[in-house]
């Protein structure tokens, strides 16, 4: 019986009789069998029996309307049977006709024939009721009590194709006060609660805690009303079904708050093969992001020395490579925010230095828990988070620095911009002469009567000619009379 026990039942079985619980399953299998080996009391006797027909029930309830069908299996059968009654211990071997008196209304346990694997093929083994099932911890959520213990969502041989199973809970009048405390409205004639009553599904598996996962075809009634589900996700690639996200569903708008009507759930779905499924409700406290930042800080922050030897691990030469790491660039900003670190942290199952701010990374996953890496794309779990006190140490010391550079010996140093000096080739620009400056002094009382103004101005132009007509392309003055000439540099009339 104890070899066939699973990881969680040796673990109970070990729990029970006060012994150590951790370690492998062979280590737990090797404790289990010297447990047995050195006498263990009647209590654990019946434990270990009580798991074993838990994991193996092979008893079949038979009533008078089950009589003709076994009748007619045990008349065809052709070996003998064993009957064993639950009151008595005497087992014997009779005929069809003598064994039908004992059959009504007691429970029949058949073994090694044709027979029982007929019938065991028509009736599939019963999952327990209320499985040894443990949900994952949500971090965003306080679980204050227990409504509904997770229960089997087991199949019918009556109905094959889709399922349905009623749960019915009832809440006390401090779970109301909590409930109607913590009501706000909200714009819209919407209600919102921090108290919540939450339902959540997921596989019936007891060898680790459990993330929420529905089953197909899922369809949800509180107390008579339809409850929307999440919408579907977008498959990974063609060809893949679509599932809904696994998530808590909040049934608090639909339940009567109230300790004298019980509330009942109708819950529908389509079985699937070697699958099964639980369902919980529990009474739970929404949290938010600044309160988990707090918790976050209340944990500590992890010594320098730690990330240190993670550096020197990192930067250590390995003689069979070829290719050695001098130093190791981090940058201080958030890959989230792209904005400086504040409180960096990041999980200890990641292997790298690089962190990531602790209020951005706990903000986006209050509007969408993903919990994953944004450097590595890893799982990182609220649980695992941890603030490094080295990357504290660096804010504090580098205000004005944006990167930094591991050293060999764990040491750092900032990475600060170098300013070069922009450089103007002198061929992207023409080269252009300072033109001289022409000043011609005119005493009006002297030359006034003696030299006309054409001639004065006829002589000023042949003198900027000689000057620039290089650069210059004018044309020449154009007389207009005799004593009458056109400037166009000027742009005026002289006479």
């Amino acid at each position: 019986m104890v070899s066939s026990f699973r990881v969680s039942e040796l673990q109970v079985l070990l729990g029970f009789a006060g012994h150590n619980k951790s370690g492998r399953k062979h280590e737990l299998l090797l404790r289990a069998l010297h447990l047995l080996k050195n006498g263990c009391s009647p209590a654990v006797q019946s434990k270990i029996q009580e798991l074993y027909r838990r994991r193996y029930p092979r008893i079949i309830d038979t009533g008078v309307s089950d009589l003709d069908t076994i009748k007619s299996l045990l008349c065809s059968a052709e070996g003998g049977l064993t009957v064993v009654n639950t009151d008595i211990s005497i087992g014997q071997s009779q005929a069809c006709d003598s064994d039908l008196s004992l059959l009504t209304g007691e429970s029949v346990v058949l073994h090694n024939t044709k027979t029982s694997m007929n019938l065991q093929q028509q009736a599939p083994l019963i999952p327990p009721v209320h499985p040894d099932v443990q949900m994952k911890p949500l971090p965003f959520y306080d679980v204050l009590d227990v409504l509904i213990k997770p229960s089997s969502l087991g199949a019918s041989a009556v109905q094959r194709y889709h399922q349905e199973k009623y749960f019915i809970f009832a809440l006390t009048p401090q779970q109301v006060r909590e409930v109607c405390i913590s009501r706000d409205f909200l714009p819209g004639g919407r209600r919102d609660y921090m108290v919540q009553i939450q339902l959540r599904f997921c596989l019936s598996e007891t060898s680790c805690p459990q993330e929420d996962n529905y089953p197909n075809s899922l369809c949800i009634k509180v107390n008579g009303k339809l409850f929307p589900l999440p919408g579907y996700a977008p498959p990974p690639k063609n060809g893949v079904e679509q599932k809904r996200p696994g998530r808590p569903l909040n049934i608090t708008s639909l339940v009567r708050l109230s300790s004298a009507v019980p509330n009942q759930i109708s819950v529908t779905w389509a079985p699937e093969i070697g699958k099964t499924y639980s369902m919980s409700v529990y009474l739970v406290r929404q949290l938010t992001s600044p309160l988990l930042l707090q918790r976050l800080r209340m944990k500590g922050i992890r010594n320098p020395d730690h990330s240190r030897a993670l550096i020197k691990e990192k930067l250590t030469a390995d003689p069979d490579s070829e290719i050695a790491t001098t130093s190791l660039r981090v940058s201080l900003m958030c890959p989230l925010g792209k904005m400086r670190l504040t409180v960096p942290c990041r999980a200890v199952t990641c292997s790298h230095l690089q962190c990531f701010d602790a209020a951005l990374y706990l903000q986006m996953n209050e509007k969408k828990p993903t919990w994953i890496c944004p450097v590595c794309d890893k799982k990182a779990a609220y649980e695992s988070l941890i603030i490094d006190g080295l990357f504290m140490e660096i804010l504090n010391d580098c205000s004005d620095v944006d990167e930094i550079k591991f050293q060999e010996d764990g040491t750092w140093c900032p990475m600060r911009p170098k300013k070069e000096a922009v450089k103007v080739p002198s061929q992207s620009f023409p080269k252009i002469e300072k033109i001289p400056e022409i000043v011609i002094s005119l005493d009006i009382k002297k030359a006034f009567g003696r030299v006309s103004w054409g001639y004065l101005f006829h002589t000023f132009w042949l003198r900027w000619k000689r000057l620039f007509g290089s650069l210059y392309c004018a044309p020449d003055i154009i007389p207009l009379s005799k004593n009458v000439a056109y400037c166009p540099i000027a742009l005026c009339r002289c006479c």
